[in-house]
């Protein structure tokens, strides 16, 4: 029974230790004014962004076995194959189709393959509805099909 509170003691006296304070010489004067952040450095110009390349550029034309039927079709084509679209977007001479349900989504990339051609489908992404793993293209395929 000593023994604790011997222990308790002495955990209480080494609280009230402090260490030795050393005595410094006075701190030094600032030999400038701090400015704040903003005055300290100049704001450099912005310049404009520069102009997109002008000129056709050839898509990479995704090939796979089990894309045939999507792979080089129109828009059009694709919706009779698997209905309306999730999403339907247009950038420049791109659009993106997504489609989906309850086993995948899929992703449908069209780009014009000749200078002021119809755009078709060159590129086709797809993933699983529920976590957005990655699932094969083929077999999204056939799950999104209407039949």
């Amino acid at each position: 029974m000593r023994l604790p509170v011997i222990l308790a003691l002495s955990l209480a006296l080494s609280a009230c230790v402090s260490p030795p304070v050393i005595p410094r010489g006075p701190a030094p004067a600032p030999t400038s004014v701090p400015r704040p952040p903003s005055q300290s450095r100049p704001v450099p110009t912005s310049t404009p962004a520069p102009p997109p390349v002008a000129g056709f550029r050839m898509p990479e034309v995704l090939r796979a076995p089990g894309l045939e039927g999507v792979i080089e079709e129109p828009a059009d084509r694709l919706v009779r194959l698997f209905g309306t679209p999730r999403l339907d977007v247009q950038e420049g001479d791109m659009r993106k189709l997504q489609f989906s349900g309850s086993a995948c989504v899929m992703d449908v990339f069209l780009y014009p393959l000749r200078p002021a051609a119809e755009p078709v489908a060159t590129w086709i992404e797809t993933r699983r509805a529920s976590d957005g793993a990655e699932v094969d293209r083929s077999a999204c395929i056939n799950a999104l099909r209407r039949q």
